[in-house]
């Protein structure tokens, strides 16, 4: 029998999660299989429970799930903890233990695949929900200059401005409260390219920016890259490269072993280019 593992979100067909973790496990040699699963909005909770009941061993948890995924564990790492949203859960026996490798996934990125240190930079940070919430401590923790976390309702950004302020330079408000101010790194945690729509940001925003990242990803860019490319941005990055890394993340928590990124990051590009 194969160990079981999926990733489980709404929606989730367009998910990459599946290629990368079947490419990790024949690089690494391990008996496991590994697919996507569609929960109901309301329905996250029995969704796991069937799978568990299935023998599943694993869980990659992708939106809008993150916070319930949270709520469900029984034992939370420190990230886990302080960021409040669980992306990876890990079953053994009755005990979930829920991770949130967002954030290593995201730095790893930005500073080993694409060579930019964030140290001293200033970071504009978009969306307030699960996946912006797996990423501030680590980002806090690379010492930008300053960090700011904009959202269409202000008020989560600022809750989270709150629970964050003690670890470094954090501000909040909502996407136009910023339209005068120049940022070097600006990263769109929102699902908006999920729905090919835009945070309703100005364009001025990315006149200075050394790299714009979305963290969602697509055969093209997405449209908030390319809004960013119109206006300005000089390096461009979906979240390709941050999907593999946190993978590898969870990979590792599950079955004791690091994979390679790289070849696996190249791959899913060429994948992604030829599909029809």
């Amino acid at each position: 029998m194969l160990d079981l593992y999926a990733v489980i979100g709404n929606p989730v067909s367009h998910s990459k999660s599946p290629l990368i973790h079947t490419a990790f496990a024949q690089q690494t040699n391990q008996s496991m299989q590994y697919d996507a699963r569609l929960a109901p909005l309301d329905g996250f909770m029995l969704a796991v429970e069937n799978f568990r009941q299935q023998g599943g061993k694993g869980l990659n948890i992708t939106v809008p799930f993150k916070l319930e995924a949270h709520d469900l564990s029984t034992h939370l790492t420190e990230r886990a903890k302080i960021a409040q949203a669980v992306n990876t859960l890990k079953f053994e026996n009755d005990e979930i233990l829920g991770d949130n490798t967002d954030g290593t996934g995201l730095i790893r990125d930005i500073g080993s695949n694409l060579g930019l240190s964030i140290t001293a930079k200033r970071i504009l940070l978009l969306g307030a929900g699960g996946a912006s919430r797996g990423v501030i401590l680590p980002l806090l923790q690379q010492n930008p200059a300053l960090l700011v976390i904009a959202n269409r309702t202000p008020h989560k950004a600022k809750a989270l401005q709150q629970q964050f302020i003690s670890h470094g330079h954090i501000v909040a408000g909502d996407f136009m409260a910023f339209s005068d101010e120049k940022f070097d790194i600006i990263i769109n945690a929102t699902s908006t390219s999920l729905h090919n729509t835009l945070p309703e940001i100005s364009a001025s925003v990315f006149s200075h920016a050394e790299l714009v990242y979305d963290m969602m990803y697509s055969r093209e860019l997405t449209g908030f890259l390319k809004f960013a490319q119109q206006n300005g941005a000089q390096q461009l990055a979906d979240g390709i490269g941050m999907l593999v890394e946190q993978a590898a993340e969870s990979f590792f928590i599950w079955r004791g072993i690091n994979p390679q990124t790289k070849p696996v990051i190249t791959m899913l590009k060429s994948h992604m280019l030829n599909q029809s």
